[in-house]
């Protein structure tokens, strides 16, 4: 993969091609990415998403939004500090193409701002919920009138695919969705691959899957013009990351390692000594010691010590990224870049208190649970009138309940698979309160 081609300013439609020496510096076309993103409604729902706690009754923790945005500033950071070391390694970005260092760190500032920005209701166990709809629930019977990809993009539904369809699909007097550079949206693509073959390696591209079927042929499009290597032929495509993903997901383990310990911190379930013996451990060789005794109250010395964890581990994410430039280049570079890190073991002694005392906690399970039954009933009774409408068999009640539904997804799909994909891309765009609300009334509790 080469550099001139992966910082592509391309966008949907575009008949021209778009050069880096012609863009307007005010306002740089990989910062427009940020501001499309940043004013999309699809952004604006995650303040009231849940980040670790689901429908949370106090302001100390964080929402996907206020996650999301953290996690940009902390992109923003690495791939400027990043792109300027590779503008020394390949100078004819700046003197050829004329491509900053700020490029960089924006591409990866709009990518990370974008991460979650398709996740469901409920945290992860709202992409859960969704696939066990269709895996064991009242979604199963629709499995033999699919094709096995698309069956599979149903009961294993995920977030980053439905992301990268809020991003880039067309709709009507719409194409293009936001239209985003070809750079970012190849940033934001964590698992550029079908959602089968399953786990085909062990390789972190792998882990998961990045688009639908019903993108299929666009990502096809972005990765040729982005140059990304491609890893399978045939009918089962995928390809090598965008080299800055790999920057974009340093951010999201930062900021999810760091900022999920600290919101348990403050919540009470991980106590204060505890904590600092953790996190003074990841920061010894920087913390101004001297500082840090003369705070009084402990939420700044947790503020101080985060701050100096996020750097400490922003510094060492872009060794890793550019000691292995290299091989990330050629695709063979397969782990997190934080599975590289000197600090590992630190990093895995925070997140192994986070799952014990925060992820696996009572009132985390319990609204877990609360939010599985919500996710199957809002579907159950969506599926079904929306495949109905399709098919022309729409009850009144069925036709009531799409008159429910925003504008936007009241169109029926052209087949099956198009409406139930639909459908759940519909629930996971709600917020936790939405969803709650909706599921009031259907089940008839808020009249």
């Amino acid at each position: 993969m080469k550099w001139e081609k992966l910082l592509s300013l391309k966008r949907f439609g575009d008949t021209r091609k778009r050069e880096r020496k012609d863009q307007d510096e005010t306002r740089l076309g990989f910062e427009v990415d940020y501001d499309r993103v940043i004013f999309s409604s699809a952004f604006r729902s995650l303040q009231d998403k849940t980040q670790v706690i689901p429908l949370s009754e106090t302001d100390f923790v964080h929402t996907r939004l206020t996650h999301s945005l953290e996690v940009s500033v902390v992109g923003r950071s690495l791939g400027r500090i990043a792109g300027r070391e590779i503008l020394k390694k390949h100078p004819e970005l700046e003197t050829d193409l004329g491509y900053g260092f700020n490029d960089f760190g924006a591409i990866v500032a709009a990518a990370a701002l974008a991460h979650d920005i398709g996740n469901p209701p409920f945290g992860h166990s709202g992409e859960k919920a969704i696939g066990a709809f269709f895996a064991n629930g009242a979604g199963k019977k629709y499995r033999d009138s699919l094709s096995p990809k698309q069956y599979q993009d149903l009961v294993d539904f995920e977030g980053n695919a439905n992301g990268f369809k809020l991003l880039s699909e067309s709709r009507e007097g719409v194409p293009g969705g936001l239209r985003l550079s070809y750079a970012t949206l190849g940033a934001f693509t964590k698992y550029p691959k079908e959602s089968l073959p399953k786990k085909p390696s062990r390789h972190i591209a792998d882990k998961k899957y990045g688009f639908f079927q019903s993108q299929k042929a666009f990502f096809s499009e972005l990765a040729e013009e982005l140059g990304l290597a491609q890893t399978r032929t045939g009918e089962d495509i995928s390809y090598s990351r965008h080299p800055l993903t790999f920057l974009v997901e340093a951010a999201d383990d930062i900021c999810y390692t760091l900022i999920d310990f600290e919101d348990g911190i403050n919540l009470g379930w991980i106590s204060e000594d505890y904590a600092l013996e953790y996190l003074i451990k990841l920061v010894k060789d920087r913390i101004d010691i001297k500082k840090f005794h003369g705070m009084g109250n402990r939420q700044d010395r947790l503020s101080y010590l985060r701050a100096v964890a996020v750097q400490t581990l922003i510094t060492d994410a872009v060794e890793v990224f550019l000691d292995n430039e290299k091989a990330i280049l050629e695709g063979t570079f397969d782990v997190a870049l934080l599975d590289k890190s000197r600090f590992k073991a630190q990093i895995e002694d925070i997140i192994q208190l986070s799952v014990e005392k925060i992820y696996r906690s009572q009132e985390v399970v319990e609204k877990e649970i609360a939010g599985y039954r919500i996710i199957s009933d809002i579907l159950e009774v969506y599926t079904e009138a929306m495949v109905k409408s399709m098919q022309g068999l729409a009850s009144n009640y069925d036709k009531l309940v799409v008159g429910t539904l925003p504008e936007i997804n009241r169109k029926p799909g052209v087949d099956l698979y198009e409406v139930l994909l639909n459908s759940c891309c519909y629930v996971a765009s709600l917020s936790d309160g939405s969803a709650v609300h909706i599921h009031r009334k259907i089940t008839g509790k808020s009249l």
